[in-house]
C-alpha cells in the first residue's frame, strides 16, 4: 500500500467496508488499487467505454484478431475483446487475491445480457469465464432464470455476482439461491470457503426509477426523498443479511451522489465506485464515518412509501415475486441498457475491422 491518504482509503480501512473500481480500465483500476480498492467490475457499457479510452491498445488488437481469424464473426471478436479486457483487469488484482487468500481481489465480468432468460446459456458462459483466470467472478441478472443459473453456477464452483438487482426481494432471493448453490457445492466435495459470492443492489438505478415514475405519472414527491430510495433498500437488505447469516456479501452500485458512499460506510459490504466519483470523493474533504446502521429518516420512508407503490414493492421483502423481477421497471430499463450497449459494442468492433467507407478515417 502506498502512503496516499484520501477519504476512500480511509473508507477501505473503516470497519469491514471494501471499495471497488467500477471499471476495468487499466489506469483507473491502478488509481483505485493505490487507494485501497480490492475489486473491480465490467459490463458491456464499461467495455465500450474502455475501448474509447484505450484506443491505442484495443483498435490494433481488434484488427490483429480479425486478420488472424478471417472466419470469425463480429460476435466472436467482441467476446474475445471482453475476455481479454477482463483477464487483464484480473491480473492487476491478482496480488490482492493472493494476499487475501481469495476473499478479495476479484474482477466481475458480465455474461451476455441478451441471455437473461436462458439459464443453460448463462451457466455455460459462466463456466468458461471462470476458467480464464483464478479471480474472475461472473455476473448474473437477478431474474427468475438468472436465479436458476446463479445457483447452478455456484454449485459448480463458479464465484458469482448477482446483478441487475435493485430491490430487497431480489437481493434476498439471490442470497437464498447462493446458499442452495453453496450447499450443493459442498455436497459434491467442493470447499465453499474458496468462493466469495456478491449480491449487488444498483441503488442509483432504483433512485432513477423513482424519478422516472414521478415525471411519468405527474406525481408531487419531496425531491430530497428520491435520493434515499436505494439507500433505504440497501440498509434494509443489509439488516436481513446479518440476521440470516447469508454467506454472500452485499455490494452497492450505480453511484449518483455522495450519500451513496457516506451512508453505507462501516458495514461488511463492498462499494463499487466509478473513477470520476472516486476522484470527486477523494477531493471532497469528507471524513467518512460508520453510518450503515443509522436508519433512514422515517419521514423520508413515509414519503416514498405513501406516494410510490413501486418503492413499497422494492422495500418490502415480499414486495415482488421472482416471476415479477424481470418486469419491474428498474430491471427492464437496465436490461434494455445493457443489451443495447452489447449491440453498440459489436458495432464499435465492426467499425474497427470493417470501417464505413463513407466516413474519412485518420
Amino acid at each position: 500500500m502506498t502512503s496516499i491518504d484520501c477519504p476512500l482509503l480511509r473508507t477501505a480501512h473503516l470497519g469491514q467496508t471494501d471499495y471497488w473500481n467500477d471499471s476495468c480500465a487499466a489506469d483507473e483500476l491502478g488509481y483505485a488499487i493505490e487507494r485501497g480498492a480490492t475489486g473491480a467490475t465490467s459490463n458491456p457499457i464499461i467495455v465500450l467505454d474502455v475501448i474509447g479510452k484505450e484506443k491505442a491498445r484495443w483498435v490494433p488488437r481488434v484488427r490483429e484478431l480479425a486478420a488472424a481469424n478471417p472466419t470469425w464473426t463480429e460476435v466472436e471478436l467482441t467476446w474475445t475483446i471482453i475476455e481479454e479486457m477482463a483477464v487483464r483487469g484480473a491480473g492487476l488484482l491478482l496480488p490482492i487475491y493472493v494476499r487475501e487468500s481469495g476473499r478479495k481481489g476479484w474482477l466481475s465480468v458480465q455474461i451476455n445480457p441478451a441471455n437473461y432468460r436462458d439459464p443453460a446459456r448463462m451457466v455455460e458462459q459462466a463456466v468458461r469465464f471462470a476458467g480464464l483466470a483464478p479471480n474472475l467472478q461472473v455476473k448474473f441478472p437477478v431474474t427468475a432464470a438468472g436465479l436458476i443459473a446463479l445457483e447452478e453456477a455456484t454449485a459448480r464452483g463458479v464465484n458469482i455476482n448477482a446483478t441487475v438487482s435493485f430491490t430487497v426481494p431480489q437481493a434476498l432471493a439471490a442470497a437464498e439461491a447462493v446458499e442452495r448453490g453453496l450447499d450443493r457445492f459442498a455436497a459434491s466435495g467442493g470447499d465453499p470457503r474458496k468462493l466469495a459470492p456478491i449480491v449487488t443492489l444498483m441503488i442509483g438505478r432504483l433512485d432513477d426509477w423513482m424519478k422516472v415514475l414521478v415525471d411519468r405519472d405527474g406525481l408531487s414527491v419531496n425531491p430530497a426523498a428520491l435520493d434515499w430510495a436505494g439507500i433505504a433498500a440497501f440498509k434494509r437488505t443489509y439488516g436481513f443479511f446479518k440476521e440470516r447469516g447469508y454467506r454472500s456479501r452485499m455490494l452497492a452500485a450505480a453511484y449518483r451522489h455522495h450519500l451513496h458512499w457516506t451512508e453505507l460506510v462501516g458495514g461488511a459490504v463492498s462499494l463499487t465506485i466509478p473513477y470520476a466519483w472516486q476522484v470527486r470523493f477523494n477531493n471532497s474533504g469528507i471524513d467518512p464515518v460508520s453510518r450503515i446502521d443509522e436508519p433512514v429518516d422515517p419521514a423520508i420512508l413515509a414519503e416514498l412509501s405513501d406516494k410510490l407503490p413501486d418503492f413499497r414493492r422494492a422495500f418490502e421483502p415480499d414486495g415482488l415475486q421472482p416471476a415479477e423481477f424481470e418486469t419491474y421497471g428498474a430491471t427492464v430499463r437496465t436490461l434494455r441498457a445493457f443489451i443495447k450497449a452489447y449491440h453498440d459494442l459489436q458495432a464499435a468492433v465492426r467499425d474497427i475491422f470493417l470501417p464505413n467507407p463513407d466516413v474519412r478515417t485518420v
